[in-house]
């Protein structure tokens, strides 16, 4: 049985051209960066031409660029950070209902454990948050706003500039949660965003897993949240990853600047797909239909629970994602769906699909029919949710 991968939101698989670019800091510049000695110093200075070339991507100063583990480490360095380098101007945080757990879980830790209050913003029907409803909650101990640039779930793209703005007039400081953006929407610089943070990891765009990186906008300063070291300019401690580095710097170059999910076909391929889904009675299309990523579509299907539905599909070679987490035991629907305002029985059955450069017009025709298929079985079996 053919495998079909409709979960590149989750992971993409490493380019073999980014594999090679990792493979000389494997086997022969394996020194420490932090080294005095010619092997270190030669570590160092592909340290350095790393950083440059990153930067040059991005649009940015190589000084604004801390290398991380990856978009989780990203989001909490800069969430932590920025909100204890602030904290005596103010402990007043916000963010949205729909965020990714590395910006919630960040935010609800600070909130129980370090005296931070935090504002989750509702969204829209489609996903939005309203750049009004930011302006009214901003009050004058505020010190930080983190709102994601695209949503992994329903693939909402926030309006950032505006968001952005609405802190900026306020002296707020504004952090983006760009990891689902970066690759699938075309951008000049990322200064475009206007966030005086944004965070990206490397393995959303055929890069390795455990790479990351934070922009940091000058002269801004933040706390570290690893300590052990002056690596990354005394902002993230810890012997720098060179392999890892390596490919997230050569993806990025190969896959930001045109975006490697070709937005126009992606768009062309989630429209036959959302069609074809749509079909299926009960089925309901999540988020915003127009102003969402070009490859992600998110559905709602009543009467099936997410986990069984995606189990199904695995069944049928299709490879798609639950939208729901385990707590305790017991399936919870998704926060993302639930935000959104949908009735528990639908946000119960999301299930998300999200194409990428392998995917072809075959591979959508198929998991309409295997889709179309699993529903009704599920459906005709008449099997409580968890079940099927």
């Amino acid at each position: 049985m053919r495998t079909i991968y409709c979960d590149y939101n989750a992971t993409t698989p490493l380019d073999p051209g980014v594999r090679a670019a990792m493979e000389p800091f494997l086997t022969e510049v394996w020194g420490n960066p932090s080294s005095l000695h010619r092997i270190g110093r030669r570590a160092r200075a592909a340290l350095d031409e790393a950083r440059e070339r990153a930067a040059s991507v991005l649009g940015v100063k190589p000084g604004e660029i801390v290398f991380t583990s990856g978009g989780t480490e990203s989001v909490n360095l800069a969430i932590l950070g920025a909100a204890r380098a602030r904290r005596e101007r103010g402990r007043h945080l916000i963010t949205s209902a729909i965020e990714h757990h590395a910006v919630l879980h960040a935010m609800e830790y600070l909130e129980r454990r370090e005296g931070f209050e935090v504002t989750r913003l509702p969204v829209t029907p489609g996903g939005f948050v309203d750049p009004e409803t930011l302006r009214r909650a901003i009050r004058p101990d505020t010190v930080l706003v983190s709102i994601m640039a695209a949503n992994n779930e329903i693939g909402t793209l926030q309006p950032v500039r505006e968001l952005a703005a609405a802190c900026r007039e306020r002296g707020v400081l504004f952090h983006t949660d760009a990891v689902q953006f970066f690759g699938k929407v075309p951008f000049e610089s990322v200064r475009d965003l206007g966030a005086d943070l944004v965070s990206l990891c490397a393995h959303k765009f055929h890069g390795p897993k455990g790479a990351g990186l934070l922009y940091i906008r000058s002269p801004l300063q933040i706390d570290p949240i690893l300590f052990g070291g002056p690596h990354e300019n005394e902002r993230r401690a810890g012997t720098e990853n060179l392999a890892a580095i390596a490919g997230l710097v050569r993806a990025m170059e190969q896959f930001l600047k045109p975006p490697v999910f070709e937005p126009e076909r992606m768009r062309q391929l989630t429209c036959r797909l959302l069609k074809g889904l749509l079909q299926v009675p009960g089925v309901h299309l999540l988020g915003s239909p127009e102003r969402r990523l070009p490859n992600t579509v998110a559905v709602g299907v009543e009467g099936l629970d997410s986990a069984t539905l995606v189990a199904a599909l695995d069944v049928e070679g299709v490879c798609a994602s639950a939208g729901s987490a385990c707590t305790s035991g017991a399936l919870e629907p998704s926060h993302v769906a639930v935000a959104l305002g949908v009735p528990s029985d639908i946000a119960a059955g999301l299930v998300r699909f999200s194409l990428g450069r392998e995917t072809t017009e075959a591979d959508v025709h198929t998991v309409i029919e295997v889709f179309q298929r699993v529903v009704q079985v599920g459906r005709s079996c008449g099997q409580p949710a968890g079940r099927l």
